[in-house]
């Protein structure tokens, strides 16, 4: 009985969020997207893309999180569609100035310079948002992540969404029922969810988005072991409980901090996650179906490696319904076509 009415709660908790973020006004699709799309129009802009990623990586590994996150926030905003990459102009409000991404965004100058190379060869032909959903595959497989197909074909916005950007993406203090709503408004499933969250396993977060996890629940859910100690030590010595240490990070994955594996879920295990969004999915009492599938990809990598290249087609497939009709290919990311 006990359990039903948890069921019930969780349910009830969904639909209440959901109806607050009001229907879904993009969907993942991949109607209008192929693989073949450049193939006569710019034959060369994969080979472009993958070569200038390998030069930033391998400059410093760090880039190939800062371009994940890109697309991720890209496509949780109004669908992929380059707007998280505009500038603020006169006449539009862009998304990087929002409270979820002014701190956490950055490698806007990569994709900069992938897309002026693209704009030589092909003029007017490659979409930032293909540029960018095209980095994002490339920059997991240089740090030892899996491979997968991209479709291509997506248009430009005109437009950008300051207001959806600090309503539609999770943030790190957030509960579990409320980000599986998130995921489940953008038409991403729970074992998305778990599976795309696993890009954890590379990247860095800043002090004041894992100071209440580790000043709050951290030592009640982590195995006591003199590591992970240790470890909750090193994080209170460069995260103070009240001010300052702003500007300080820490690696998501400590294990393998530039290595894109299986670890994350591993930590999530030992009740290590850095942030409290992370570790939601293996110890909130919600977390049935998310705890199930943490422990088998912490068991597995291979499953979680084909799990994540699925959910990150199935992700950049979310479609601003806007660019069907009125979607360009800017010659200039951080700029609307004038």
């Amino acid at each position: 009985m006990g359990q039903f009415l948890h069921s019930k709660s969780f349910f009830v908790h969904l639909v209440l969020i959901f109806c607050f973020l009001g229907a879904p006004r993009v969907y993942a699709s991949e109607s209008s997207l192929t693989l073949d799309y450049y193939t006569s129009t710019c034959p060369t802009v994969f080979d472009v893309v993958r070569k200038e990623m390998e030069c930033a990586v391998t400059s410093d590994p760090r880039n190939a999180a800062f371009i994940v996150r890109l697309h991720f926030h890209d496509c949780f905003i109004q669908g992929c569609d380059g707007s998280i990459l505009l500038d603020d102009t006169f006449t539009l409000k862009g998304e990087k100035t929002a409270t979820t991404n002014i701190h956490s965004l950055k490698g806007f100058e990569l994709i900069d310079k992938i897309k002026n190379i693209a704009e030589s060869d092909c003029p007017g032909i490659v979409s930032c948002a293909d540029i960018l959903t095209i980095a994002a595959r490339d920059a997991v497989i240089l740090v030892g992540g899996p491979y997968w197909d991209v479709p291509v074909g997506r248009k430009d916005s005109v437009t950008a969404s300051f207001e959806l950007a600090n309503t539609n993406l999770p943030t790190p203090d957030e509960s579990l029922l409320s980000i599986m709503s998130k995921f489940l408004y953008q038409g991403l499933s729970v074992t998305d969810m778990v599976a795309l969250s696993g890009a954890h396993t590379i990247g860095m977060a800043r002090c004041p988005s894992f100071r209440s996890r580790i000043y709050g629940d951290f030592g009640s859910t982590s195995i006591k072991n003199p590591i992970s100690e240790s470890y909750l030590n090193n994080l209170k010595s460069i995260c103070p409980p009240i001010r300052g240490g702003k500007s300080n990070i820490s690696a998501l994955d400590y294990v393998t901090p530039y290595l894109f594996d299986n670890s994350y879920y591993q930590l999530l295990l030992n009740g290590e996650g850095l942030l409290n969004s992370d570790q939601e999915m293996y110890s909130s009492i919600f977390g049935i179906e998310t705890r199930e599938l943490v422990n088998k990809y912490a068991a597995d990598p291979l499953a979680f490696f084909q799990q994540f290249s699925d959910s990150m087609v199935k992700m950049g497939n979310i479609i601003n319904s806007e660019t069907l009709i009125n979607g360009d290919v800017r010659k200039n990311c951080r700029f609307v076509n004038t």
